[in-house]
């Protein structure tokens, strides 16, 4: 399943009891649909994503940034406290692009310390 959409707050480094270590973030995907008789309906969907293949990355999923991921969604139905039933939408992340993020300084920051030191033909 391919998702775009921004993150809602930061990425955490969760640390497992067998030594193992995920990277944990949501991420909300913004969307509409017009029904044929009506005014176009807007809504949010929250996805829970878990990334397995590192944490460095957790420096980078930064909230507000756009990212793209590809990876198997599945869906976790419970009760809550009042015995209400829920559900929420959960992504294993493979793959993962970050497109940008909401703060163009910050952007731009990024792209200077990574030109830093080379030695440029202009």
């Amino acid at each position: 399943m391919l998702i775009i959409g921004r993150i809602t707050k930061d990425a955490v480094v969760k640390q497992l009891k067998d030594e193992k270590q995920v990277v944990e973030f949501s991420v909300a995907v913004n969307d509409y649909y017009k029904p044929k008789k009506g005014e176009a309906k807007q809504f949010t969907l929250y996805v829970n994503c878990a990334y397995w293949f590192g944490t460095k990355i957790s420096e980078r999923l930064k909230k507000g940034s756009l990212v793209e991921m590809e990876g198997r969604a599945y869906l976790n139905a419970y009760n809550d406290m009042q015995g209400e039933p829920k559900a929420s939408l959960n992504l294993h992340v493979n793959t993962i692009k970050i497109h940008g993020t909401t703060k163009p300084a910050e952007a731009a920051a990024s792209v200077q310390t990574s030109n830093a030191g080379e030695d440029l033909p202009f």
